[in-house]
């Protein structure tokens, strides 16, 4: 009776970090499509990335408070996609999509527990000044570039982030998320079709940012790799640029959206 009481005690803990995690990827995406929005709109925003949105976090009253618990939050999501990654708690199986999924959870795991380790510096002081994703899509590329058949590295990286946002996409599209949602019907009446926007839109930038990858690939220049900050500035200069980029930047804030909806109604089992 201990030991399955201590499991239960473990599992509500692990459920409470995973939920904490949702919220604070969510607070993450609010501001980046919040300020994405208000540049769009010219009201004095900003087109940054998640670097950027937890600088933005920083500057506010009780900013250090507030990106400290975002920062925790963050660890946790990392925790819980590595437990996804390793238990396979959404039984997503062993075959080679199963695989494929599980991977894409554990390299989402060490994005976070990066995302995080940026936010903690944050609070110390000892991050770099420039808060753009692109900054770290560039250095990442630049490493990956320094390494045997490092030119192809970048170019499967950018093919894997582009597969990433086409499965975003389908998610989106065919309401994947419904079967880890326990929502009640009146709550999914308004809610899943924000979580369909939310991530067709994610899935949007990020077939863009693959393509930047892409293209540092085929060009054998780093520079050229970037994440949603360089995707806020290409809409930017397109035609009708202004309101692509307030189409995307409301479409990552209704991602936040979705993550939040997920901190409050996502099954989390951590020993399933």
């Amino acid at each position: 009776m201990a030991k399955g009481a201590a499991k239960t005690d473990q599992d509500k803990a692990l459920s409470l970090f995973a939920r904490s995690g949702y919220a604070s990827r969510g607070i993450v995406y609010l501001l980046i499509g919040g300020l994405a929005a208000l540049a769009a709109f010219g009201q004095g925003g900003q087109t940054k990335g998640s670097r950027g949105a937890l600088e933005r976090l920083l500057m506010a009253p009780g900013g250090s408070v507030l990106l400290g618990a975002v920062a925790i939050g963050l660890l946790g999501y990392a925790t819980w996609r590595l437990i996804q990654a390793v238990r396979d708690t959404d039984h997503h199986g062993t075959d080679t999509k199963g695989i494929v999924i599980r991977s894409g959870l554990m390299v989402s795991a060490i994005t976070h527990i990066l995302l995080a380790y940026f936010a903690a510096n944050l609070i110390f002081h000892f991050a770099a000044s420039s808060g753009d994703s692109g900054g770290g899509s560039q250095g990442a590329a630049t490493e990956l570039m320094k390494l045997p058949f490092g030119q192809w590295l970048v170019g499967a990286v950018g093919l894997a982030i582009i597969g990433a946002g086409i499965a975003h996409g389908i998610k989106g599209w065919k309401a994947q998320f419904d079967r880890h949602f326990d929502m009640p019907l009146s709550t999914q009446q308004w809610a899943y079709p924000i979580c369909r926007f939310g991530l067709a839109t994610r899935g949007l930038a990020f077939v863009l940012v693959g393509s930047f990858f892409i293209i540092a690939a085929y060009q054998f220049k780093p520079d050229e790799a970037g994440g949603l900050a360089e995707v806020f500035s290409t809409l930017r200069s397109q035609a009708f640029g202004r309101w692509l980029l307030a189409f995307v930047a409301i479409g990552l804030f209704s991602f936040g959206l979705y993550s939040l909806l997920e901190a409050v109604y996502r099954r989390v089992n951590p020993s399933s």
